[in-house]
């Protein structure tokens, strides 16, 4: 998948639209609360922090590559949360992503894996951190998820799930320039 010469996609009369990638958001599954620790009490809480952060930062014809564990729920459920999100979006299938989740009207595109070119530079995108990608050896860079910020950093390789990303969508350049914005005030 290319998109062409930049990060930022195209401009508009007034905002120049951009390109955020994250994963892991887990929307309606307590079970982040306990497991990952998630600084809020109930899911209801959880959901609607996310939704605000992602929404303030993530204008409506922004692209947004979520990478895998959207969320639990029926599709209707899915399909709401996907209108209250800002953003084109795309799904990068996680290990926690049900048919619900999956076939859910709102996604502009649906993968288990994707990749795409960004100024000359390949980026392999899958759900899964992995040991080696396509053109590893020619300095491509694999994002994912599904480690929720508990891997070591290793070259070329950035966790985009909202527990290594201070729960918000990051930006390529935030990405690369490693900036794990975990300690970013809530």
């Amino acid at each position: 998948m290319l998109f062409g010469n930049k990060e930022k996609l195209r401009n508009t009369a007034d905002r120049t639209l951009m390109l955020y990638f994250t994963s892991d958001t887990h929307f309606g599954d307590p079970r982040v609360l306990r497991i990952d620790k998630r600084p809020f009490k109930t899911v209801a809480e959880h959901d609607g922090a996310l939704i605000s952060f992602w929404n303030e930062i993530v204008g409506p014809a922004d692209e947004v590559w979520h990478l895998g564990d959207f969320a639990k729920g029926d599709a209707a459920r899915v399909a709401g949360l996907l209108i209250a999100l800002n953003g084109r979006k795309h799904l990068i299938i996680g290990n926690n992503d049900p048919q619900a989740t999956i076939a859910a009207a709102g996604w502009t595109s649906v993968h288990h894996y994707a990749e795409m070119t960004i100024d000359g530079q390949l980026f392999i995108l899958c759900h899964y951190p992995f040991r080696t990608w396509n053109k590893m050896g020619k300095k491509s860079i694999n994002l994912h998820g599904h480690s929720h910020g508990r891997l070591t950093r290793v070259p070329r390789q950035h966790d985009v799930g909202v527990d290594a990303q201070a729960l918000r969508p990051a930006t390529l350049p935030q990405l690369l320039a490693g900036r794990h914005r975990q300690s970013e005030p809530r």
